[in-house]
């Protein structure tokens, strides 16, 4: 008897058994594969947490708030805000941050089996809310966009909710549609209508910004699902033709495009593009090392929005390029890092939490990257806050919704690659 099947026999279980087909001795063969409904329960602790994600969301988050409360605590001083308490906007950002820690752990609770039943309620709340918010008297109207809805503590808004739904319902639908992948008009026109009525109620808000994320991540979702990649180019160019035609044909919009193609003219450096070259001028100031927390001078009502879609302007100017890059740099590794988990659960055959994963990727990587390309200018300025840190109730709170998905996605995989179940 050889060492190996004696001490599998002292532990108690028989020695696998297989004649070849022609007779002879047996041969000892392990089975290794498990029905998933037998698997034991492995515990894995907080400790197995992916502990370089989770600190760098907390870095970005407190980044945030320091700079929140940077470059709002001269807003007191304008008659709009005179009745507000110097602390008032990095109070209301650390609720959202405080309510949105609780709502991520709360939402890690949840397996990705129970997220993915819940996709399709979700995203038909998210259709409900969003038609909601542009009822008067129910949704909060600014600056001429209807996009909030009043919840005391919160002002909710609908489009943050739903880059969440259709991140869920994408992946759901991807799995659901997987025999079909390589028809195009099977597999992608249910999806595309699902998009498209988002994307009628965000341009009703307005909120062009909101639709150009879904439907990025809609698209991207589709494509790391394995539809074929000549009609998911055919896809893209009818998406980016449908945007060209909305701006357009829509005289605010152009405007803002011809701003941003030519902001110190005189036609638009009051107007237009008055936000991009103080926003410019910001950054320049800052130089390599920037002028020091706290003393930044755009953010004294030169610059408007500088505690929300502005804010790295602000940090430009505070911390400099060195400031800058730091941004840029945690917010790739971050992507990266999500994108890697997502890889990980599809190769584990967790096809929809992969996706759902890669989406929430795509989600922080193409917000953060637009946000970040209108501050230096590379792109036409558009209302979208950066990821964590920009001051916005609701964004903070889905946000960080989004990465207790992530990191309970890395979760049930490390579970499932120490041979257990979720």
């Amino acid at each position: 008897m050889s060492v190996w099947r004696h001490l599998w026999q002292r532990a108690g279980r028989p020695w696998p058994r297989l004649r070849p087909a022609g007779g002879g001795d047996e041969l000892p063969v392990r089975v290794l594969r498990q029905d998933p409904a037998r698997r034991p329960r492995v515990a894995v602790g907080a400790q197995s947490l992916d502990q370089p994600l989770l600190w760098v969301v907390v870095a970005l988050v407190c980044w945030g708030l320091v700079m929140v409360y940077s470059a709002s605590i001269a807003l007191p001083d304008n008659p709009r805000f005179a009745s507000y308490p110097p602390y008032h906007f990095v109070l209301r950002h650390a609720l959202a941050a405080l309510m949105g820690t609780v709502a991520g752990l709360l939402a890690f609770q949840f397996s990705t089996e129970q997220w993915q039943r819940a996709a399709v309620p979700l995203f038909l709340a998210a259709l409900v809310l969003l038609a909601l918010v542009l009822v008067p008297f129910i949704g909060k109207g600014v600056n001429g966009a209807r996009r909030w809805i009043p919840l005391g503590v919160l002002n909710f808004q609908p489009s943050e909710l739903a880059k969440l739904a259709v991140v869920l319902y994408a992946a759901d639908y991807m799995v659901r549609r997987m025999e079909v992948k390589e028809r195009f008009f099977r597999a992608v026109w249910p999806m595309a209508v699902a998009v498209g009525v988002v994307g009628v109620l965000l341009l009703a808000e307005p909120d062009m910004g909101a639709f150009m994320v879904i439907a990025v991540i809609a698209m991207g979702i589709l494509f790391l699902g394995g539809v074929n990649a000549r009609m998911f180019f055919l896809i893209a160019l009818v998406v980016a033709a449908a945007f060209a035609a909305v701006v357009l044909t829509n005289e605010w919009r152009r405007e803002r495009i011809f701003a941003y193609l030519d902001p110190w003219s005189e036609q638009h450096a009051l107007g237009k593009g008055y936000q991009l070259t103080h926003a410019l001028i910001a950054l320049g100031r800052g130089e390599w090392w920037g002028v020091g927390l706290g003393a930044s001078v755009e953010k004294l009502h030169w610059l408007p929005e500088a505690h929300t879609d502005f804010l790295l302007a602000v940090i430009g100017e505070e911390f400099g390029f060195a400031g800058v890059l730091m941004v840029i740099a945690l917010f790739m590794w971050l992507t990266r890092r999500i994108m890697q988990i997502g890889r990980q659960a599809i190769a584990l055959d967790q096809v929809f939490a992969g996706l759902a994963a890669q989406g929430v990727g795509l989600w922080i990587g193409f917000q953060a990257f637009i946000n970040i390309g209108v501050n230096l200018g590379a792109l036409p300025t558009k209302g979208l806050t950066l990821p964590f840190m920009s001051y916005g109730g609701s964004a903070v709170l889905l946000n960080l919704v989004a990465i207790a998905f992530v990191l309970r996605v890395d979760w049930e995989n490390k579970a499932l690659m120490h041979g257990g179940r979720t």
